[in-house]
């Protein structure tokens, strides 16, 4: 069972909008990296949350819909595969994160201003105050919730992209550089989606 005992100090302590933030894609090939925010309601537990890659897709469904239904904002920050190349996609992370607290909104569309932030792995250069979990989604309640946010959003997008650039399978390997990706991206060569420069190897 996720532990909200790191949140719950902080809800003890008078802090309300604690966002929750991971990340999904950064080891793709092909397609944006994305960041989901989440600020749960104060000593919110949702039973069946945790890290995104422990559950199937029909449960992770399942969860988003409950963690939308709960949440008192949710925010998406995406930074597309060109940016990466650009910038690497270590800040390429960072800048999705930061997007994703940017853009916290809640059910009604207005803008939810976290005032702590919990983030995986990342230290964001931002004046929020913050605290940085190495595997937050196995630490966290609320990172594991936001894991769950940022991959059905991902996997959504990766549905579409599929139906523009068909020979790649990203349906099924959601631009992961899997054994059929990658003999794909050798036979029909990169799309304009796919990250240059996490290809050298295939290509060469």
């Amino acid at each position: 069972m996720e532990s909200y005992s790191i949140e719950k100090d902080l809800w003890d302590k008078d802090y309300k909008n604690i966002a929750c933030i991971d990340e999904v894609g950064r080891g793709c090939l092909y397609g944006d990296v994305v960041a989901a925010a989440v600020i749960l309601p104060p000593y919110t537990y949702i039973e069946g949350v945790k890290d995104s890659k422990k559950l199937s897709e029909n449960k992770r469904r399942i969860l988003y819909d409950t963690i939308y239904k709960k949440a008192i904002a949710i925010g998406i920050g995406r930074i597309s595969s060109q940016i990466i190349d650009d910038i690497n996609i270590k800040q390429a992370t960072k800048r999705a994160m930061l997007l994703a607290v940017e853009n916290l909104k809640n059910s009604n569309g207005q803008i939810v201003t976290p005032d702590y932030l919990l983030v995986d792995a990342e230290h964001l250069h931002t004046t929020y105050p913050q605290e940085s979990f190495v595997r937050g989604e196995d630490l966290v309640h609320g990172i594991a919730a936001a894991s769950i946010i940022a991959k059905v959003y991902r996997d959504d997008l990766c549905r579409d992209w599929s139906l523009n650039d068909r020979n790649y399978a990203l349906d099924k390997n959601k631009g992961y550089g899997t054994k059929e990706h990658r003999e794909a991206i050798q036979k029909h060569g990169p799309t304009n989606n796919h990250r240059l420069s996490f290809l050298k190897k295939i290509l060469k």
